[in-house]
């Protein structure tokens, strides 16, 4: 019943920017970390960044200066605000959560992925 949609992907030429949102909806009764993966073709899904539910955040060292993660609990919503974009950004975006439901046990769950493509 809990479910992760992402939009805000798409076709953007170097330099520019594109900014991510993933809301979750169901029966949750709470949402811990949330982050933002990627996978491009033939490589191995990476973690971008992530956020704690107190708002402290990491990212990956090939996206420092140029993305921001950030949340908004009372719409249950992580964004991704990605600036200064090089084509090697160029994979699909997948959101994840560590949530909890109602009346059920932690877990995992993972959005369907939304493509973001950065033309040279």
């Amino acid at each position: 019943q809990v479910q992760l949609v992402e939009s805000g992907g798409g076709l953007v030429q170097a330099g520019g920017s594109l900014r991510l949102s993933c809301a979750a909806s169901g029966s949750i009764f709470s949402i811990n970390d949330m982050a933002w993966y990627r996978q491009a073709p033939g490589k191995q899904r990476e973690l971008v960044a992530a956020i704690t539910s107190g708002g402290s955040t990491n990212y990956a060292d090939s996206v420092k200066g140029r993305f921001t993660i950030s949340r908004d609990n009372a719409k249950n919503t992580v964004y991704l605000q990605m600036n200064s974009l090089k084509p090697e950004d160029t994979a699909v975006y997948y959101c994840n959560a560590d949530i909890i439901p109602h009346g059920s046990y932690p877990g995992q769950y993972w959005g369907q992925g939304t493509q973001v493509t950065v033309s040279s």
